[in-house]
C-alpha cells in the first residue's frame, strides 16, 4: 500500500492546524493536574471522551476502576540538631502521615551499591538521596521507587528526595507499591535545601531532624478513556496507541504527560481524516492515575487480558510532545526494527530506532501479556533526567505547537503502516509467559526484579 498521498495529506493538515495546542491549552489551564482525586481529572476524561467522538472515533468508552488513591496533607522538615532551620519540602504521593525524630543519612546520588554495602549505617535514620537516574557506578536506569524501597528494606524510618537540578524546585513522584500506599513516609526537597543538609551532615557528622506530614491515602475511582478507528474488516487485529493523561498534582503537567495525550488525541484525528479505514482497528487511549503507579493501564491490560492475542502492537506516547529526538523505542523486537527502518527512507521525518526495556511507563503492563510494544521516545535516549518533569515548573509554556505536530506527524505515519501490513507479513508473534521472564531474565532486569521480590516480601510481612 503506498502512503505518498495520505502522508502528505496528513502532514498539511497536521502543520497548519493549532488543535492539539487549543487542547493541550484546555487540559493545563482549565482542568490543572489531573491527578488522581482531582475535580480536573473527571473533567478531563469527559473533554477527551467528546474529542475522540468529535474526531470520528466509535466505541469511545470511559472505564472506570477503583484504586488506592491518595490526598495531600501538610508536610514540614525541620532541622533540630546541631541547628534549627525549617526545610520547605513536599510530600511524594503515597506517603502515609508521619511524626518523629531521627538522624539524617546521605545516601547520595543513591546507588544500589551505597543501599547494600551500608545497610546497617541506616536503619532507624531518614535517608537523603538525589533524583539522579544513573548513578555513578551503575550502568542501569535506578527510579525513585528503588531508591525510596531499598531504603525501607534497610529500616529506614522515612526518605528524603533530592532533586538534583538547580533551581527546579523539590520534585515530586509517587512511591508506592503495585497500587498500594507507601510504607515509610516520603518527602522532596529541592537542589538547594538537599545540599545544604549534605554539607551540614559534613561539616557536623550529625543532623538530626523532624518530620511532620499529614497525607492521606484512601479509596478512590479513575477512568481509562478509548476510542476506535475501526478497521475495514480484513483483520482482527488492533493497533494502539496510548498515553496517561494524569499529572502530579504540584503543577500541570504540561510536558509530562499532557503534551502526549494531545498527540494521541491528534493521531487520532488525522488518520480519522485522511486515511480511510485499515486493515487493522486503531484504538486510541487515555489512561489515569500513571503517574502512582500504572494503574490505569495495568488495570485495562488485566480486564481485557482475554483478548490480549488480538493486539498487534501497543504504542506508548508518555510526553511525547515534548521529546526530543524524536524516535521510535521498541522493547526488544528486532523483526519489527528492521521493519521500521526500511519505513524511514518513505518517511519525511528524520527519527531513529532504539531497543530497550523499562518498567515505568504505560507500555509495561502490555509487555507482560507478551504484546509487542514501544513507544515515542528520546532516541538516543537521555540519562539526564526529567528537567522541568516532575515540578511546578512543567507548565503550558514549556511545549511548543512545532513539539506537539511533530509527535502527532510521526505517531500517525508509524501507526497507519503498522495497522496496513498483511497478517501474514507482521513481523512479530505474541511472547509467550516463559519468553517475558527470559526477556526480563537480562541482567538489568534481574537485579530490578530480585528488588520488587524483597518489596513484595517486606508488605506481605507488614500484612499488606
Amino acid at each position: 500500500m503506498s502512503f505518498n498521498t495520505i502522508d502528505k495529506k496528513i502532514a498539511g493538515d497536521c502543520y497548519t492546524s493549532t488543535e492539539a495546542m487549543d487542547n493541550l491549552t484546555v487540559l493545563c489551564d482549565e482542568f490543572g493536574s489531573r491527578f488522581g482525586g482531582t475535580p480536573g481529572e473527571k473533567q478531563a476524561a469527559d473533554f477527551m471522551k467528546a474529542k475522540l467522538e468529535e474526531y470520528g472515533c466509535t466505541n469511545v468508552k470511559l472505564e472506570s476502576f477503583e484504586y488506592t488513591g491518595w490526598i495531600r496533607g501538610t508536610a514540614k522538615l525541620e532541622v533540630v540538631e546541631p541547628i534549627q532551620k525549617i526545610i520547605p519540602c513536599i510530600s511524594l504521593p503515597h506517603s502515609p502521615p508521619a511524626n518523629f525524630t531521627a538522624e539524617l543519612y546521605d545516601a547520595g546520588d543513591g546507588a544500589p551499591d551505597t543501599f547494600s554495602e551500608h545497610a546497617a549505617d541506616m536503619k532507624g535514620k531518614v535517608i537523603l538521596a538525589d533524583s539522579q537516574t544513573y548513578p555513578a557506578g551503575s550502568k542501569r536506569w535506578v527510579h525513585r521507587n528503588e531508591k525510596y524501597g531499598r531504603s525501607m528494606l534497610n529500616g529506614a524510618q522515612a526518605f528524603i528526595f533530592k532533586n538534583h537540578y538547580p533551581a527546579y524546585g523539590p520534585a515530586t513522584g509517587g512511591i508506592g507499591h503495585n497500587g498500594k500506599g507507601g510504607i515509610i513516609p516520603g518527602i522532596s526537597v529541592s537542589y538547594e535545601d538537599g545540599s545544604f543538609l549534605q554539607r551540614l551532615l559534613k561539616r557536623h557528622g550529625k543532623v538530626v531532624i523532624k518530620v511532620e506530614t499529614t497525607d492521606e491515602n484512601r479509596p478512590m475511582t479513575s477512568w481509562n478513556i478509548t476510542g476506535d478507528l475501526v478497521g475495514n474488516g480484513l483483520s482482527d487485529q488492533i493497533v494502539m496507541l496510548g498515553s496517561h493523561y494524569d499529572g502530579h498534582d504540584i503543577s500541570q503537567g504540561a510536558q509530562d504527560p499532557a503534551s502526549g495525550a494531545v498527540s494521541v488525541m491528534e493521531t487520532a484525528r488525522l488518520i480519522a481524516a485522511h486515511a480511510g479505514k485499515l486493515p487493522c482497528t486503531l484504538r486510541f487511549a487515555l489512561w489515569g492515575v500513571e503517574e502512582i503507579g500504572l494503574i490505569g493501564s495495568y488495570e485495562y491490560a488485566n480486564r481485557h487480558s482475554d483478548n490480549m492475542s488480538n493486539y498487534r502492537f501497543y504504542f506508548n506516547m508518555d510526553g511525547a510532545g515534548s521529546v526530543k529526538n524524536k524516535g521510535v523505542n521498541l522493547n526488544e523486537w528486532p523483526d519489527i526494527e528492521a521493519l521500521v527502518k526500511d519505513w524511514q527512507k518513505e518517511i519525511a521525518f528524520d527519527f531513529k530506532t532504539n531497543q530497550s526495556v523499562h518498567a515505568h511507563s504505560d507500555h509495561y503492563p502490555f509487555l507482560l501479556k507478551g504484546v509487542p510494544t514501544g513507544g515515542l521516545e528520546s532516541v538516543p535516549k537521555s540519562t539526564g533526567g526529567r528537567g522541568y518533569g516532575h515540578t511546578r515548573y512543567d507548565t503550558l509554556d514549556k511545549v511548543s505547537l512545532r513539539e506537539l505536530q511533530d509527535a502527532a506527524y510521526l505517531a500517525s505515519l508509524v501507526a497507519m503502516r503498522v495497522a496496513s501490513v498483511p497478517a501474514a507479513d507482521w513481523p512479530a508473534t505474541h511472547r509467550t509467559p516463559a519468553e517475558v521472564e527470559e526477556l526480563l531474565a537480562m541482567p538489568d532486569y534481574t537485579e530490578v526484579a530480585e528488588f520488587e521480590k524483597m518489596v513484595d516480601a517486606y508488605y506481605a510481612e507488614k500484612g499488606l
